[in-house]
């Protein structure tokens, strides 16, 4: 593998999974959350939301790796790549942050569906440039919709 490919890789993957880590950081203690409020339904156990996180942030920066060196329109590249930052750096970022940190239940509700809205319009445009980067990101996309049950079951039981 040619050291600009692996820099590129890398670089898409560190920064996606820097991005969630800076978020969790800010976003405090995840489990004192849910000795405060009542669990919603199906709660998975807290050990399996950073591994989950991790694997998912890995694999949407290989992705957007996929995206950024396909041979499509450089302009249809930089709206796909655009609505990737979008959703990774504004919505993914602030929802940690606003549902745990701060408790804002029903703004991390909104903030969450805008994130699955993106990553859902992000997965197309990725999908259409490149098949293989639209289909990596499937399970990014059930994740997000399993956190926006998750949230709003929490919301409305609190």
């Amino acid at each position: 593998m040619k050291k600009e490919k692996l820099y590129g890789i890398l670089f898409y993957i560190f920064t996606a999974e820097g991005i969630g880590a800076l978020s969790a950081l800010i976003a405090g203690n995840f489990s004192d959350f849910f000795l405060k409020y009542e669990k919603p339904p199906l709660l998975p156990p807290g050990w399996l939301f950073p591994v989950v996180w991790t694997a998912l942030y890995a694999i949407m920066g290989y992705s957007a790796y996929l995206i950024s060196r396909a041979d499509a329109p450089k302009d249809v590249k930089k709206n796909a790549l655009t609505v990737y930052w979008l959703q990774l750096a504004v919505f993914n970022f602030l929802w940690s942050i606003l549902f745990f940190r701060f408790e804002l239940l029903w703004v991390g509700f909104i903030d969450i569906l805008l994130l699955l809205v993106s990553a859902c319009v992000m997965t197309v445009m990725f999908g259409r440039i490149l098949p293989k980067a639209g289909w990596l990101n499937i399970p990014y996309i059930i994740w997000v919709a399993f956190a926006t049950y998750l949230n709003l079951a929490t919301a409305i039981i609190n």
